[in-house]
């Protein structure tokens, strides 16, 4: 299968939309409301580990299913979501969900913001151009006919989940969701964590984001950093230690 650059990926991308919502200020008030945005080449169902630690501690959790058809559609799904919680809230986006929860987040309801290891864009950038300024170690994306993204799924056990039982790889590997290749040249505006308190994962061993991007894209968020031993995957790998982050972030940890 051949493999694309992110630059290719750039030039895949011929219809590039600007999105973004509103600036709002951050809410304030106890948040006891958790959404969770999955990344690509993955769906919500990854956060059940996640998700289940969060509800045994009391917290109503909801979990956005969003089409990954263009980044206008998934922040849509994500407002959605956002729409139906009845207090304030902490998003939470892994990967290219970190994107959409940069977009989304200025919602009202947003009381905080958690990257699990994320994109978080600043204002104009395209996430193809942001990744290849500290390329991942994976070359293992590939397009489909159509112009969406697959990882190769031989590649995907170890290059996304290196560190999860082998059966549960491969079983990802095989219903990964694909998406958009024009999510990779669309730029992103008003970013949420110029408003908004943000945390960021840094996962160690990620092959699909390089862990000094991610350092730098939280870095320039003034995000509080946790540091986890893992791969892409560290949701469903560290599934504690991720909801240990989230939990911080819903009681106010601040840098």
């Amino acid at each position: 299968m051949n493999t694309l650059s992110p630059l290719h990926l750039i030039a895949a991308a011929t219809l590039a939309a600007t999105v973004g919502i509103a600036t709002a200020s951050p809410a304030t008030g106890p948040v006891r409301h958790v959404v969770l945005v999955h990344g690509a080449f993955a769906d919500g169902s990854g956060w059940k580990p996640v998700a289940d630690i969060l509800r045994k501690d009391g917290y109503t959790v909801s979990i956005v299913q969003q089409p990954m058809t263009s980044v206008a559609e998934d922040v849509a799904a994500t407002t959605r979501i956002l729409d139906l919680q009845s207090g304030l809230a902490v998003l939470v986006g892994h990967s290219y969900g970190g994107a959409i929860i940069t977009a989304a987040g200025n919602h009202p309801k947003v009381a905080s913001l958690v990257y699990v290891a994320g994109f978080a864009p600043d204002d104009g950038e395209i996430l193809g151009k942001l990744s290849s300024t500290r390329p991942p170690a994976a070359h293992s994306i590939a397009p489909t006919a159509d112009g969406y993204l697959f990882v190769n799924a031989a590649q995907f056990p170890a290059d996304f989940a290196a560190d999860l039982p082998a059966p549960l790889a491969s079983f990802m590997a095989i219903s990964q969701m694909p998406i958009n290749g024009k999510a990779w040249g669309t730029p992103f505006t008003a970013p949420a964590w110029k408003v908004k308190p943000s945390h960021g994962i840094v996962s160690k061993q990620d092959r699909m984001i390089n862990p000094d991007l991610q350092r730098f894209m939280y870095a320039r968020a003034k995000a509080r950093v946790t540091e986890i031993d893992g791969s892409h995957a560290v949701f469903l790998s560290q599934p504690q230690a991720v909801a240990n982050v989230i939990m911080g972030a819903a009681s106010g940890e601040q840098k």
